[in-house]
């Protein structure tokens, strides 16, 4: 069964385009997986949010992977996790986060050459992805290389396309399937980045200031869309409207299109 969901994940990022998004608990995977989407990514920060942290890892490996194998447990579909920066200062103990994944029942996940706004040295980096890779064969795991050249604020990278393209194409040589480059917000950049790295590139919508939708992504080359934690920051902006309708006058507008109590029954059941 995980090598089935392994092979209908890894298939996705050879087609014309896939959104992808991204979960912070069973209840927000089931209803995503209801809406019909063919694979859920967990998002860290949305996790961290939802055990009153902030993201950054503060919420470590084991409330995470406990959290992603609630999600797997929820719903039918592939799951990739996000890993973070791997749990782990060196390759083998990222290898033994990755064989955590596996047991949770996850069938990719994101590892991030970056922490704390630094990049990692790129040899590092790379052998981390090798690691995984040797701890998840090809084709039974899909791993998404995250490079923060242009969301590493601690780094001051002079010429952050150079430095992903550089640090992507060692990445994939490692073992990547996919590459996944968060902070680039302008369409020539993502067009040229596309075309350059060697394998699927990955774009979060809604993180860089520039809001660029999922259609005009794919037209620009990139194979996978997610969201990260902006369902979660969505869904936390809405509670937070809500409280203060609720504090400040006591009027329920905020109820307006509010699934009825039996409807999200019958979506649990």
């Amino acid at each position: 069964m995980s090598a089935d969901l392994a092979s209908a994940l890894l298939a996705l990022h050879h087609g014309p385009g896939f959104v992808i998004p991204n979960a912070w608990d069973a209840g927000s995977a089931r209803i995503l997986a209801q809406a019909g989407f063919p694979a859920i990514a967990t998002t860290s920060a949305g996790i961290a949010w939802s055990y009153g942290l902030p993201d950054g890892g503060g919420t470590g490996a084991e409330r995470m992977l406990q959290r992603i194998a609630e999600i797997v447990d929820a719903v039918d579909v592939p799951v990739t996790a996000d890993l973070e920066e791997g749990y782990g200062s060196n390759p083998a103990e990222v290898a033994v986060t990755i064989g955590r994944a596996l047991d949770a029942g996850a069938v990719g996940a994101n590892l991030e050459d970056a922490a704390d706004g630094r990049l990692f040295d790129a040899e590092l980096a790379a052998e981390k992805i090798a690691a995984a890779r040797e701890a998840a064969p090809r084709g039974t795991f899909v791993i998404n290389a995250r490079t923060d050249a242009y969301f590493a604020p601690n780094s001051h990278v002079d010429d952050p396309f150079a430095e992903t393209v550089a640090r992507a194409q060692r990445y994939v040589d490692a073992g990547a399937d996919c590459v996944f480059v968060p902070g680039v917000d302008d369409a020539e950049s993502i067009r040229r980045l596309a075309s350059e790295i060697p394998a699927p590139l990955n774009i979060v919508a809604g993180l860089a200031p520039t809001l660029i939708d999922a259609p005009t992504l794919f037209s620009l080359g990139v194979k996978r869309v997610s969201i990260g934690g902006g369902l979660a920051r969505a869904a936390l902006a809405f509670v937070e409207r809500a409280g203060r309708e609720l504090r400040e006058t006591g009027t329920l507008g905020f109820l307006d299109g509010a699934l009825r109590y039996a409807d999200v029954q019958e979506r649990f059941r």
